[in-house]
């Protein structure tokens, strides 16, 4: 009986999960300042809808939809390897530097090569390779769980938020304006080609998941345990927090650098299908979610229209306040 539930239950939450986004996305596609009522979104999806209707959700509303949902399946995923490959549940992308790397990777290619889909896209990747490699540089000898790669990887992204500062004041105002909102980290103003270029590079990067899931699981549970069942570490580490690294790259070019979902995901879709490793398909999926509700939070739901990132930093922020909270309790009752 225990075993049947065990098997239920991620696939019970994994359901509601889907219907959660499909909610959200609806309540995306009707909610603005031209408001769509339900049969109007059904006459769409129909293609029977008239032609200004068929616009608004189609062109104005359905990439920023998409961006949500593909941006935060990728923040998710990226999340729940680092935190799986370094056994440390505060190893999120957005805390070791990553995502302000490639922001400063955009600046440079902003700077360089212009404002293009393509040179934000090369940008953003390199910036975020090359923070990806000072951490792992500076933080060599202590493995990848240590308290000093956390460390390491919070002084380099107070570095690189600092240059990025330096950046904004040297260019021209208009670029300033515009790289500015795009690095609290934004989903407006996006646009279906840069979108559908996101979702195929994002897709490819996690077919190469499932090919690592049982390594992945037998390393959650400890090095010895994975040497033990035949894991090759080494190359599933290397492999799995390059994935990461490029599924975060990836999702900077489309939104900039959105905090804290990375960091909360993989943890809230742990718990709540209670297994002892982190669940990377829920996992995807309830980023998607939570990036999602903050976007329709913050178009819709404040008195002004806020970045996505700065309401995924007030849910991230109460997450990581919680998770204080919940491990110095744990410590006094150890101590």
């Amino acid at each position: 009986m225990r075993n049947a539930r065990t098997r239920i239950r991620p696939a019970t939450v994994t359901l509601a999960l889907l219907a959660a986004l499909a909610v959200l996305a609806a309540i995306g596609a009707m909610s603005g300042d031209f408001p769509i009522p339900f049969p109007d979104l059904m006459k769409v999806i129909s293609g029977t809808a008239n032609d200004l209707t068929t616009t608004v959700v189609l062109e104005w509303r359905l990439p920023r939809i998409a961006a949500a949902i593909v941006v935060g399946a990728a923040l998710g995923v990226a999340g729940g390897l680092f935190q799986t490959v370094t056994h440390n549940p505060l190893a999120s992308p957005d805390v070791l530097g990553l995502s302000n790397g490639a922001f400063v990777g955009m600046l440079v290619s902003l700077v360089v090569a212009g404002s293009s889909v393509e040179s934000r896209t090369i940008g953003a990747l390199l910036g975020g390779l090359a923070t990806a490699l000072l951490i792992f540089a500076f933080s060599r000898g202590v493995g990848f769980g240590g308290f000093r790669f956390i460390i390491v990887g919070v002084a380099i992204s107070s570095m690189a938020a600092a240059f990025g500062t330096w950046l904004l004041l040297q260019v021209d105002l208009d670029t300033a304006l515009f790289a500015s909102a795009w690095g609290a980290g934004t989903l407006a103003g996006v646009t279906a080609a840069g979108v559908a270029t996101a979702t195929v590079l994002i897709g490819i990067l996690l077919a190469v998941v499932p090919l690592h899931v049982r390594a992945l699981h037998q390393l959650g549970l400890g090095d010895d345990v994975a040497i033990v069942t035949g894991v090759r570490i080494s190359l599933t580490r290397i492999t799995m927090l390059a994935v990461g690294v490029l599924l975060v790259c990836v999702a900077t070019t489309v939104a900039g650098p959105v905090a804290f979902v990375a960091l909360a995901a993989p943890q809230i879709a742990r718990r709540l299908v209670g297994t002892p490793h982190i669940p990377l398909l829920t996992t995807a999926i309830f980023g998607a979610v939570m990036l999602s509700g903050s976007d329709l939070i913050a178009q819709h739901a404040l008195p002004v229209t806020l970045p996505v990132g700065v309401v995924t930093v007030v849910v991230g922020g109460c997450y990581l306040v919680w998770f204080l909270v919940r491990e110095a309790r744990s410590t006094r009752r150890v101590g």
